[in-house]
């Protein structure tokens, strides 16, 4: 059995990877880390676990968790990780990490865009980005991984054919990103109450969001040069889900059917990815609840661009979901263990 621990387990993607590593075969869940609910039950912060989980919340203590567990799950805020990470830690347990501190490989990257100094930089060249549909062999060795986030990870597995075979010019590529409540977190803040979300939809953090990087980056190491792109997030009035619409001029005269192979060639294989029948637009009512990403795609012969349309539970596979798929991963166990829960309908 895989010894787990979970620091951070009482916020969003926390409680999803509680629920479930408790139903993995073939891991114990050995510490549920909250600095907010320590000494407290944790059934009693998330009822959904009562009489199904005993333990009580355990405080944030890295060093300690590190001597009980074989992999640490770190579902804390941007900077956490990096500022307690050591070699002592590293090598007790491998760790998995949900924030942004080592997706990046260009510190003054993400010292721009998350305004933190980096705390470990000297850990950036060997912490692997844990896409498992792109990085799967990288990951299987690996003792620190970068766990990304929801919108990249359904940006990138969206795009990442298109512009790794060269269909699409990567210089035009735009995405419009939808997300539910849930991809904001758990803490509580004005902009996030019911009255202030219900009814409405809004964009944010136009042309700053902190994905963008970790997009641009992926991409860029796809068709071997610098991408730029547009990246414009909006908040539905939903409690989980991603929608990606990109959209990108063609290369050449492609038909769907083309561009179909290019998606076989590279997803044909991949449990988690659902590749649509032509004139199907991915919607996010049928991922809700699942490790899968369903997308879809249309070509305008008019603008001879395509329309790329992806969808992800955000805490699934665009947090906890991938992540746990990252552990089977580097435990080497089936991919899909622990991972197969039909999408949840209605």
């Amino acid at each position: 059995m895989i010894r787990a621990g979970i620091i951070g387990s009482t916020g969003y993607a926390g409680a999803e990877l509680a629920r479930l590593l408790y139903q993995h075969p073939e891991t114990e869940v050995v510490w549920c880390g909250s600095r907010s609910y320590a000494g407290e039950r944790y059934s009693s912060v998330y009822q959904n676990m009562y009489q199904m989980v005993d333990a009580d919340c355990r405080d944030d203590d890295l060093e300690k968790l590190s001597e009980e567990a074989d992999v640490i799950f770190t579902a804390t805020p941007q900077g956490y990780c990096a500022s307690v990470i050591n070699e002592g830690i590293l090598s007790r347990a491998k760790i998995i990490d949900l924030s942004a501190d080592f997706r990046l490989k260009d510190v003054a990257v993400y010292e721009k865009w998350y305004k933190l100094e980096h705390k470990a930089p000297e850990y950036l060249p060997e912490a692997v980005y844990g896409l498992c549909e792109l990085h799967r062999e990288e990951i299987r060795g690996t003792r620190l991984l970068a766990n990304p986030g929801c919108y990249t990870t359904c940006s990138i597995l969206t795009l990442y054919p298109l512009v790794k075979e060269g269909l699409v010019d990567p210089d035009t590529l735009i995405i419009d990103a939808k997300s539910g409540t849930s991809g904001a977190g758990r803490g509580a803040k004005v902009a996030n109450l019911f009255c202030e979300i219900n009814e409405s939809m809004k964009a944010y953090s136009v042309a700053t969001h902190r994905h963008t990087p970790e997009i641009e980056e992926q991409l860029s190491l796809a068709c071997g040069h610098p991408v730029v792109l547009n990246f414009t997030p909006h908040l539905v009035p939903m409690q989980r889900g991603i929608l990606v619409t990109a959209y990108g001029s063609l290369t050449g005269d492609y038909s769907w059917e083309d561009v179909r192979q290019v998606y076989e060639k590279y997803y044909g294989g991949e449990f988690f990815v659902r590749l649509l029948k032509e004139g199907v637009c991915a919607e996010t009512r049928w991922v809700e609840g699942s490790n899968f990403a369903d997308i879809g795609w249309k070509i305008d012969p008019r603008t001879k661009r395509i329309i790329a349309m992806g969808t992800i539970d955000n805490l699934i596979k665009g947090a906890a979901g991938q992540a746990v798929q990252n552990m089977n991963l580097m435990f080497g166990l089936p991919e899909n263990l622990g991972l197969t829960q039909v999408p949840m309908f209605p």
